[in-house]
This record gives structure tokens, C-alpha cells and sequence, in this order.
């Protein structure tokens, strides 16, 4: 195969300490350290390998992660625009810095698939709320509660999306008031996988 050839070239070019996890032969040879993701070139359709290598080089800092709370109560009359755009006030997990704690935006860094999800607390009894997770504006779930006989009921969804480099996902509060108080409130995401 034209990717096993290659391999000894590939591999004078690491720098020093970088390991190598070989894998089977169709799938990828990731190199670990400050790493390569080497892919080998797509066969056509009859099954023949391309003549060219196709490598795929990727950060071995790929990983994106955020969830955040909020700790004061939400209600829409104290908002000072017109987007109900819930905020959240304390970050506990950002890893590579893509949750914006001021817009409460997470921006995409890169295509692929990622999870979000979140759980949120109405604030009194007798009123109903609902929450919408947006990507790029437009809704794409949503959560309700509103049970009249309950005082502290919570609404929660969760979603998988494709989402494309600089796409954005942010939750909005369509109607009612959340309860932020002990950090009910919660807004988390992470990518599964890039594409």
C-alpha cells in the first residue's frame, strides 16, 4: 500500500518523544504527541487505490467542551435587548474557550458533530416556561413545563447537531421566568467527533 511506503518518511519527520498507535490498515494512523492525523488516499470505485496519498493534518488539541450555570434568577422584564436570550454567569467547564460567558454564545471551531443539553427551573408555580436551544438564530429543540400545581418544576432537552466552522447555538427563553438561584439552571456542549 502507498500509505505504508510513506510511513517511513512520515515518521522522520516527527519531532523527537512523538508515539505512533498504529491501527488497522484502513483506518487512520494517529501519531500522538503534537500530533499528525494521517489518512490514507480513498479507493475508487472498483475497489483500486488513488496514486496520490491523501494526509489530513488536525491539531492533537481537538478537544471542545463547555458547561455553565447560572446563579441568579432570569426574568425577561430585568433584560436590557429584546433577543430573551438566557445568560449564564459562571463557567465550569470551557475547554478550548468557544463558550463566550458575556453573549452566553458557543461559537463552533471547527465542522462536525456535537451534543448539547440543558436543564432548566420555572421560577414560581402557576406559570408556564419554554425554552429553545438556536442554531444561527433558528430553533432547533425545545423544553416545557408547565404544570400548574407545581412550584418548582424543570424543563430539559438534549440534541446532537452538525454543525458547520463559525456556526453559533445559544438558548433562548421563549415565555415565564427561570430560577437561577443554587445554579438550577444549565447549559452544556461538546464535540463529538469533527467531520
Amino acid at each position: 500500500c502507498c500509505l505504508a511506503a510513506a510511513l517511513p518518511l512520515l515518521l522522520l519527520l516527527l519531532p523527537a518523544g512523538c508515539s505512533v498507535r498504529a491501527q488497522n490498515d484502513t483506518e487512520p494512523i494517529v501519531l500522538e504527541g503534537k500530533c499528525l492525523v494521517v489518512c490514507d488516499s480513498s479507493p475508487s470505485a472498483d475497489g483500486a487505490i488513488t496514486s496520490s496519498l491523501g494526509i489530513s493534518v488536525r491539531s492533537g488539541s481537538a478537544k471542545v467542551a463547555f458547561s455553565a450555570t447560572r446563579s441568579t434568577n432570569h426574568e425577561p422584564s430585568e433584560m436590557s435587548n429584546r433577543t430573551m436570550t438566557i445568560y449564564f454567569d459562571q463557567v465550569l467547564v470551557n475547554i478550548g474557550n468557544h463558550f463566550d460567558l458575556t453573549s452566553s454564545i458557543f461559537v463552533a471551531p471547527r465542522k462536525g458533530i456535537y451534543s448539547f443539553s440543558f436543564h432548566v427551573v420555572k421560577v414560581y408555580n402557576r406559570q408556564t416556561i419554554q425554552v429553545s436551544l438556536m442554531q444561527n438564530g433558528y430553533p432547533v429543540i425545545s423544553a416545557f413545563a408547565g404544570d400548574q400545581d407545581v412550584t418548582r418544576e424543570a424543563a430539559s432537552n438534549g440534541v446532537l447537531l452538525h454543525m458547520e466552522r463559525e456556526d453559533k447555538v445559544h438558548l433562548k427563553l421563549e415565555r415565564g421566568n427561570l430560577m437561577g438561584g443554587w445554579k438550577y439552571s444549565t447549559f452544556s456542549g461538546f464535540l463529538v467527533f469533527p467531520l
